[in-house]
């Protein structure tokens, strides 16, 4: 029956669609249309983020009725949402801030009713000002942001934030703990955070926040520790002279026993545990080759039951088998081989949970799962328009450097194609570059390559994230060095395995992946057909100077620290200054709002090739920023990209003279 009702009330949010036989690029180009489904603590509500007229909001659906509640912002997009009361969810809004098309989050706290009542922002620059809702006078505006700590599910009126004065300073300022009532927004001050550069904070089961953690001036991790009725903070982990890093993530459901993440020694990532008696690490979980992805709790969302890590496809790696979970998601991996199955949010008294099932060509399905009939009811498709069966599968890949280093990545052949041989072959370099990394899953780009007739390879180079602190810190000021050498080692392997045409080779990526497209053309002049770079870094030299992660003193301190300071050694190693090398086809993609990386990276480049007669493909889009966001304006960039990739390593390509 509520399988029945679920389907009937849902039709209201989804659309029938069709199976196409060549998938349309508007398809891939197309936001996320429920990223998010999460079920309310008395297990009687589930709140999921839709996009209504191109704009974010909330739906929130009565699972006894199937009525449905829209919160739609006025003038903002809903960029983060979750459930702080049995039935009161807290949200956060984006703005289109000076022209940009993608929206920003400004840190003010919007909370509002299952039923759609009480909808006031209760905290923020605009709090207080009429904007929505009952519009509670009592809320002063602050020019802050604040972010969640805790939920405290045994207060259904209160939780823990901690909030972030808006400073035109360099040095950071240490931000605020507060409790606060979801109800009109009053606080009470509780601490002010011991570490300027705080990433966050732990409280117990009983409300008390007992550690805090950040990183100190050299990006080295720091862990703060304060009992329950103790004065004084203590730093109980110093990454400056501890190997490896480690942050506090849970306390166990005793509310002793604390969880962290950890890298015990001979390992690159593990889980331990800790307690304020022995103040030690003890490893419970550990791997030789990733670290943990992510916690495994059980049904009552205290107890730790295993973890998640992505060696290459999701993995289990599980710490109590005999558990209700592990036993639930046991029976749900086999329902669904060969995919991800998870359990994102839990009612209360754990009899409810939704659960989203996804894979390399799955962007997701969220189910309502029901403990004691341990039925599956379907809910949402993360991309509805998207068909699994028209998707190519992504294999995990290892091979080994020039040095000697393993590396670890990802290849989709195109679908049909699984075993195919002498492919032509886009090399997909990733951001970041550091502490980011590819993972198995679905990626809108990659399959919009594949159903091209292009093969994918990505490739976690050193530098990337989740392969353990030593690895990250090997990619150190190796900006066109062994970084690098990494995406070209990747390259030539497609080569001798005989995937990849070594005649119809393309290399792209954004931000740093912008500047490794550019700079592999310089340095292997003869391996690349063409090159993509989109946002990218061209002139190492405007890093110390332009953009904004230079804004603080610890911006300042990690460029130096991962980029190096030596304006000549950078010069060396920038694209600008060494276009002549280069004699792959270029196309570049700028957005004129770009912060992180100014358009003048791109500007130069383009520039200085008009100078030279240098034929290019140049994409502009005025209002983008630092990643195409406009769905019109990303299908419009796949077309251009698609028919620049045609010409130099497509079928056309292959016809030239």
């Amino acid at each position: 029956m509520l399988t029945q009702r679920l389907a009937t009330g849902l039709a209201l949010l989804l659309g029938a669609t069709g199976a196409h036989a060549e998938v349309p690029l508007a398809d891939f180009a197309r936001h996320t249309q429920y990223s998010s489904v999460k079920i309310s603590p008395d297990g009687d509500y589930i709140a999921a983020d839709t996009v209504v007229d191109n704009r974010r909001s909330i739906a929130i659906i009565n699972l006894s009725d199937m009525k449905l509640t829209r919160i739609i912002p006025r003038m903002d997009e809903v960029v983060w949402f979750t459930w702080v009361g049995k039935q009161r969810l807290m949200y956060k809004v984006g703005e289109a801030i000076g022209g940009l098309e993608q929206p920003v989050s400004n840190g003010e706290l919007y909370f509002v009713n299952a039923d759609g009542t009480r909808n006031d922002i209760l905290f923020g620059y605009r709090a207080g000002k009429d904007s929505v809702g009952s519009n509670i006078k009592s809320v002063t505006p602050e020019r802050a942001s604040g972010y969640l700590i805790d939920d405290l599910r045994d207060d259904d009126k209160n939780i823990l934030i901690y909030v972030r004065e808006w400073k035109s300073t360099a040095e950071p300022v240490p931000p605020v703990v507060y409790k606060f009532d979801t109800s009109d927004g009053s606080k009470k001050k509780l601490f002010v955070s011991p570490l300027r550069l705080t990433q966050g904070f732990l409280a117990d089961h009983a409300g008390n926040v007992n550690f805090a953690y950040g990183v100190d001036i050299n990006n080295h991790t720091q862990v703060m520790y304060r009992g329950k009725g103790e004065d004084e903070w203590v730093n109980v982990f110093d990454g400056s002279s501890a190997a490896g890093s480690a942050i506090p993530l849970a306390y166990d459901r005793d509310n002793k026993t604390v969880y962290w993440s950890c890298q015990p020694e001979g390992k690159v990532g593990g889980l331990c545990t800790w307690s304020s008696e022995d103040r030690t690490l003890k490893p419970i979980w550990s791997a030789k080759d990733v670290e943990m992805a992510a916690l495994i709790k059980d049904f009552d969302d205290t107890t730790v039951v295993g973890v998640r890590a992505y060696p290459g496809r999701s993995a289990v790696g599980v710490i109590n088998k005999k558990t209700p979970m592990i036993e639930a998601m046991t029976a749900l991996m086999q329902q669904f081989p060969g995919e991800t199955v998870e359990v994102t949010s839990v009612s209360k008294d754990g009899k409810r949970a939704i659960v989203l099932v996804h894979s390399d060509v799955n962007p997701g399905e969220f189910f309502l799962f029901d403990r004691e009939s341990k039925k599956l009811s379907s809910l949402l498709k993360r991309v509805d328009k998207i068909k699994p069966e028209q998707m190519a599968s992504m294999e995990p890949i290892k091979l080994k450097s020039r040095d000697g280093l393993e590396l670890n990545g990802y290849l989709t052949r195109p679908l049909g194609q699984e075993q195919g041989k002498n492919l032509p072959l886009v090399v997909l370099v990733h951001g970041g570059p550091f502490d980011v990394r590819d993972y198995w899953g679905y990626d809108a780009e990659v399959q919009m390559l594949a159903s091209r007739g292009y093969a994918v390879l990505q490739v976690n180079f050193r530098g990337s994230g989740g392969y353990g602190d030593r690895f990250v810190r090997a990619g150190y000021k190796q900006w066109g060095g062994v970084m690098q050498d990494d995406v070209t080692d990747a390259t030539k392997w497609a080569i001798e395995q005989g995937i990849a045409d070594p005649k119809r080779i393309c290399i792209y990526g954004g931000s740093y992946g912008g500047y490794a497209a550019l700079m592999g053309a310089v340095r292997e002049p003869d391996l690349y057909r063409c090159a993509i770079g989109n946002a990218g870094v061209y002139d190492l030299r405007l890093m110390l100077s332009r953009g904004d992660i230079q804004d603080s003193a610890y911006g300042e301190n990690y460029l130096k620290r991962t980029m190096g300071e030596d304006v000549a050694e950078l010069a060396a190693k920038s694209p600008i200054t060494q276009l002549d090398k280069i004699k792959a086809n270029l196309m570049l993609i700028v957005g004129g709002q770009d912060k992180r990386v100014p358009p003048v990276h791109g500007e130069s480049v383009h520039n200085a090739l008009e100078q030279r007669g240098v034929k290019h493909e140049w994409l502009y889009q005025r209002t983008e920023a630092h990643g195409f966001y406009d769905e019109k304006n990303v299908e419009d960039m796949y077309t251009r990209m698609l028919a620049f990739l045609e010409a130099n390593i497509g079928a056309a390509s292959k016809a030239a003279p």
